[in-house]
Parts: structure tokens; sequence; C-alpha cells
């Protein structure tokens, strides 16, 4: 059981501060045990990772060391190989063993190497006669072929395919205007006087051959110049070498030159790009692969130049939020090939079995945790548990909880400490019973009583509003009542001397005719007033006036009969009258607003009047029900328009339709608009009080709500609302003929 307590004093405040100040017993059993162990994991955990950590970076240089000695043997060897062939064959002209004055034998010579080196792409030699001959792989599908650029080709170069013994078979091309005389590969040599490099190139605009050429010079004893050998070698093959070096799953290996191009890679970025159908080569730090093009950007900002590195660095970078070892390694050829070996591989490839450790630790110290606080509860439990328990009653007890009692336990002390708390609780529990059901019996009279009120008042404020709303219907009908009589009395007189006036006109005009019949030449004053009152003109739009009067004052005595009509709000009395003349004076009433705008047209109104007998109703009150549900209907069509073009709404007009039938002994009115409908969460609380969708301070949210009433309790009728959202909405109401018959 719970009650009710007043503040606590300052003594009890006091005490509750010192208490809450004060450590559990079973937190100083806990806490040693948790600290003592999370200390110890946590600190042999940190040991074990930066032991690792260490050991990683170490393995982690050593491997990029293995892999760049492994690049530079390749290169060593790979590039060695033309070199080798250039001096065979610069032996065999020098022994006379080949001749390169014999086109046919020195392309067949070359055909055999090519077989011997595969990884050679193509084997060369120039005259300075212009004569040129050479044989590689480069057209696809034709192995080895053979060209020739000498008289008996008439200076063209003829590509020749060849058969297995090296044998020409066929002419497969033909090339014009080629000079080897303007090639670097045959001019560096010459400058240089020794055996040089080419820097890497595109074997005539071919994207799939980028190559580079060893060039060697040929001279006899007399120092001149015979010749110049080439043999060429595709970076592609670097490229299938990268590939097959792993120094981690995600590494990567790259070679760039000095000036920053792209030589080869261990991905499938290429060293070129296709532009307007021509290769053109490619800056590492301009790169498509973001790995080679960040890791290029990191030595430029670290050394500033490729030129300032000259011995073997190993360099930290991050990148995509991840760390990755960066080694560049410095290749040199002869000083004619000045390449950097770039390897990047990421920090997480080698952390992985850290990370592991670093679980592991965690996931022991956890364990210890776990444990450490399992024996600190069980502990705590055994020694303190039987004073928290007396502690945790004497809490709830003072919290108002008086329901509590404690387990007496075998110790002495403090079995008699619990059977003294045991028998103060039952005694508090017995006093305050009492006085907890007194304030339930209370409590439950002023909600009943509140309930009461609360109801009261909402019926009130109901009944008010619709109290105003009636009073403001019956001074509108007095007001409309007095203007319609005052306007109908003038108006009546108007109307009626106008067919005097109609008849003294007809005979005036007639009369003149007369006149004119019988006088044609009347003196020249009365014919130059004729010609300038235009008497024939004035004649016929005299007439025309008169009528347009007297169909005025017709229209402005219907007006006043609708008014009339319509003001009826205030009869108490029923009364057998025409539904079609109370509708139609409403819409009388509302016609300005059905009338077009600027930014729409008409608002057209479809009636569908059957025959209707006379209603016994209260009119003033149903047609008071017509204008909420019309000037409804009204605002929706207008809210719908403001959505819609003015050549839209022309297209589908908004229409408020009208049907009227007898249905048994009662009627049937149904108002229907074609605007945006409702939904059925809305349509069902359209007749509840106060209840609108308008913006705050243009709806009171009582019309239809005083409508429904109208027609369920002074008519005795029904009121429906059917709306389909996209579609309108439609008002069907039905009434008795007559006073207490119905029938549906």
């Amino acid at each position: 059981m719970r009650i009710g307590w007043n503040h606590p004093s300052d003594d009890e405040a006091k005490h509750h501060s010192q208490t809450n100040q004060s450590i559990s017993l079973s937190l100083m059993l806990i806490i040693p045990f948790v600290l003592q162990i999370f200390a110890a994991v946590g600190l042999v955990g940190y040991l074990s990772f930066r032991n690792g950590q260490r050991t990683i970076n170490e393995l982690a240089n050593q491997l990029m060391e293995q892999a760049s000695d492994r690049v530079d043997q390749h290169l060593d060897a790979y590039l060695t190989i033309p070199e080798q062939i250039n001096q065979m064959n610069a032996d065999a002209v020098e022994l006379g063993l080949l001749d390169l004055q014999d086109s046919e034998a020195t392309g067949h010579y070359f055909w055999k190497q090519m077989q011997i080196f595969p990884n050679v792409s193509y084997i060369s030699y120039a005259l300075p006669t212009g004569v040129y001959g050479g044989a590689g792989r480069f057209l696809e599908g034709r192995g080895v072929t053979i060209d020739e650029l000498s008289p008996r080709t008439n200076w063209k170069t003829y590509t020749y395919a060849t058969d297995s013994k090296g044998n020409r078979t066929e002419i497969v091309a033909i090339y014009d205007n080629y000079d080897p005389l303007n090639e670097t590969s045959y001019l560096d040599p010459i400058k240089a006087g020794r055996p040089v490099w080419s820097e890497p190139y595109n074997w005539d605009e071919t994207a799939e051959y980028i190559s580079i050429s060893a060039s060697y010079p040929l001279y006899n004893n007399n120092k001149d110049l015979l010749g110049v050998i080439g043999v060429d070698l595709l970076l592609s093959n670097i490229d299938d070498f990268l590939k097959t070096l792993q120094v981690s799953p995600s590494s990567s290996i790259f070679i760039i030159e000095r000036n920053g191009l792209l030589v080869s890679s261990s991905g499938y970025e290429k060293p070129f790009q296709i532009r307007n159908n021509v290769a053109e080569r490619v800056k590492a730090q301009e790169s498509s692969d973001p790995l080679i093009r960040s890791a290029t950007q990191h030595l430029l900002n670290q050394f500033g130049d490729f030129q300032q590195i000259q011995t073997e660095q190993s360099l930290k970078f991050a990148f995509q939020q991840e760390n990755y070892f960066l080694q560049v390694t410095p290749w040199n050829q002869k000083n004619d090939l000045t390449w950097l070996v770039v390897m990047v591989v990421p920090e997480s490839d080698f952390m992985a079995e850290i990370h592991q450790n670093t679980r592991n630790t965690v996931l022991l110290c956890l364990g210890a945790l776990a444990i450490a606080t399992v024996l600190g509860i069980y502990t705590s439990r055994a020694v303190a548990q039987p004073i928290l328990r007396l502690g945790k009653a004497s809490q709830a007890i003072a919290n108002g909880d008086l329901d509590q009692r404690v387990e007496e336990p075998s110790v002495r002390e403090l079995n008699l400490l619990a059977s003294s708390f045991n028998q103060m609780a039952g005694q508090i529990q017995s006093s305050f019973l009492m006085l907890e059901q007194m304030n339930a019996e209370l409590e439950d009279r002023v909600e009943t009583r509140t309930k009461d009120l609360e109801q009261a008042l909402h019926q009130l404020n109901r009944t008010q509003l619709q109290m105003l709303q009636s009073e403001k219907m019956s001074a509108l009908g007095q007001m409309v009542a007095g203007v319609a009589h005052e306007i109908n009395n003038p108006v009546n007189f108007i109307h009626g001397n106008l067919i005097y006036a109609q008849q003294y006109a007809d005979e005036l005009l007639r009369l003149i005719r007369l006149y004119h019949q019988h006088f044609p030449n009347p003196p020249v004053e009365i014919q130059a007033e004729r010609d300038a009152i235009d008497i024939e003109f004035l004649e016929q739009d005299f007439i025309k006036i008169l009528n347009s009067m007297n169909i005025g004052t017709t229209r402005i005595q219907e007006i006043v009969r609708s008014l009339r009509n319509f003001s009826r709000v205030d009869e108490s009395e029923r009364k057998a009258v025409d539904i079609h003349e109370g509708i139609d004076s409403t819409l009388l009433i509302l016609q300005h607003r059905l009338k077009a705008k600027p930014t729409h047209p008409d608002i057209e109104v479809i009636k569908f009047y059957e025959p209707l007998p006379q209603v016994e109703c209260y009119p003033g009150q149903l047609n008071q029900v017509f204008m909420n549900i019309l000037a409804n209907a009204i605002d929706a069509l207008e809210e719908r328009d403001t959505c819609r073009t003015y050549e839209d709404i022309s297209t589908h007009p908004s229409q408020i339709t009208i049907r009227t039938s007898v249905m048994g002994k009662s009627v049937r009115i149904a108002i229907a608009d074609n605007g945006r409908g409702m939904p059925e969460q809305v349509r069902q609380k359209v007749f509840n009080p106060f209840f609108t969708t308008k913006p705050v301070g243009t709806g009171t949210g009582m019309g239809l709500s005083i409508s429904y009433q109208i027609i369920t309790e002074k008519h005795q009728g029904t009121l429906e609302c059917f709306s389909t959202p996209g579609k309108g909405t439609e008002f069907v109401i039905q009434i008795p003929i007559k006073k207490g018959v119905w029938q549906s």
C-alpha cells in the first residue's frame, strides 16, 4: 500500500544528503576486484598492441625491400636483353657474319632472333642511305613480320608475313612517307656516340604498343657510320611482372620517370590515355587510380621534385581514412633510364592480426571484469544482503509504501532488528489504511462532480452558439424583410407608371409621324431641330429604353420576392411552402458568388427539379440549411479553382447540381458539387459541433451542425453526406411532406 507524505524536515533532508554522499558496502567489496583485474589485463593488452605494431612496421619494410629487390632484378635482367642483342648484332657485323646491305638476309636473321627472345617486341636497323629493315610482333594474328624500306621497295615500307621458317610469304601492309633517319632512335645514339636508351614512346600512335628502345651506333675502323641497330621492348611486359608481385593482398606497385610520367603499374591503370584517337602518356599525379595519384602527390609534398630522390625512402601517408606504407627506390640503367619504383601497402593488411589480438584482449578484459564483478556481488550479498534488505524496506516506508516485510535472518542481532521492523510496519499500515479509504471516496466524488460540470459547460457553450446563430439569422431576416419592403413600394410605383409612359410615348410618336406625313416641308427651324435630334433614331431608341426599364423593374420585383421569401427565418410555425422557391431564393442571394471572376468563369448551377407538392416545414430554417450547404459547396469549388487555370476551368467547369424528387411521403433534395471531395475521416466529423477544415477566423464549425439539428430534430428528417476524394461531395436532405408522416 502506498500513501502520500508531507515534505521531509531539515533533519531528514540532511540525513538523506549524508547518505547519498557515502559509499555502499557492496561497492567497497566489488570495486577493488574489478580495478585490479582491469588494470592488469589492460596493461598487458597495451604492451602487446605496441609490440605487435612495431613488429608489423619492421615486417612491412622487410617485405617491401624484398619486393623492391625483385623489381630491380627483373628490370636489370629484362632491360639487359636488348643490350645483349645489340652487342651480338654489332659483333656479327664486325666479323662479317651479318651484311646489313643484304636486306633479305638481315630480315631473316632478325626473324630468328625474335624466336629466341620472345620478350622482345622489335629488332631493327637503319643505314645512312635510308635503307631500313626489321622484324617484330605488332600485327595481331600475324606472328613475327619482316619490314623493309629500300630501293627495291620503291622507298616504301613493306611489311611481309612469314612462314614457320622465316621466309617471306606475302605483303600484308605498305606504309608511305616513313623516314627512319629522322627518328630519335637513329639520331640520339649518333649524337651520343654510344648505345643509348630512348624514353617510352607510342609505336605509330598505336595505344597497345608503348615501348622503349635500345639503340646502338655502328662504325667501321675509320670511324665512319655504318648504321644504327635497335631493339624495342613493350612496357606491358613490365606490367605483367608487377602483377605477379604481391607484398600484401591490397598492395600496389608502380614505376615512374623523374619527370613524373607513369611507366608501369601492377593495377589496371595504363601508362597512357586516348585523346582524339591518339595515345598520350599519363603523369602519375593525374592517374585515374586514386591510390597512385595520392601516393605521387605525397612524394611531391615531401621532396618537392622527383630529382631530389636519390636513395631509398620509406614513408607513411593517409589515404581515404587509412594509413599506408610507402617505399620509393631509385633505379638507373647507365644513366639513360632513371626510374623510381614505388610500392604502396595498406597498414590494414598487416594490422589484421594485431586487431584480432586487441579484440581478444578486450574480450579477456571483459571476461575478467565479469568474473570479478560476479565474485564481488556474491561476497557482498553474503555479507551485506540482510542489512541492504532492511535499508530498502525502511526507505520504501519513508516513500509511502507501507506494505513492507523483511525476511528474518539467522543472525541473532539482525533477527531481532528485522522482527521489530516488521511489527512497526504493520502498525503504521493499519493506522493509514482508513485514511487512504476516506481519501479515495472523496476523490471519486470530486471526479464525478467535475465530469458533470464539464458536460454541462460543453452543452451550454453549444446551445449558446446555436442561439447566437439563430439570432443572427433572425436579425438578418428582419433586416432583409425591411429592405425588401422599402424597395418594393417605389419599384411598384415605377413599374406601374412605365405602362402609362409607354402609352403616352406611343401617342406622341404617332402624332409626330402624322404631322410629318401631312406637312412634309416644315419651316427651316423645325427641320433643323428635327435633323439635330435625329427623330428616326429617337423613335427606335426611346421604345428600347422603355422596354429595358420595364425588364429592370420586373427583375427587381423578383429579387424582392426572393428576399422576402428567404427572410422567413423567424417564423415559428410550420407552413406549407414550395421547396423550389426556397432553393431559388437562396441561389439568388448567392448569385454574386456564382458569377464569373477575373480568375475563373461562372459556377454552373444545374437543376433537376421534379414536380413537388407543398411541404409543411419551417421555411426560414430550411432556407438556412440550403444557405449553409450551398455556401460550403461554393467554398469547395473556389478552393479547387485556385489550383487551376482559366482555360482548364472553362474546359471542365465547376458545377453545383441540385436534384429534387418525391419518395413516398417525403421529399428528397440532393445538392452536389464537383470539388475536391473529402477523405473519410473528415466526412465522419462534418456534423460535429465546432468541427471545421477552414482556416482560423473564417468559420465557426457550427453551420452543418445546426443544419443537421434543424433537419433531424425540427423536421424529423435525415441529412446525409457522401464524398469521394477527387470527385466531389453530395448532401442529401429527406423530410416528410406533412408533419408526423415519414416514409423512407
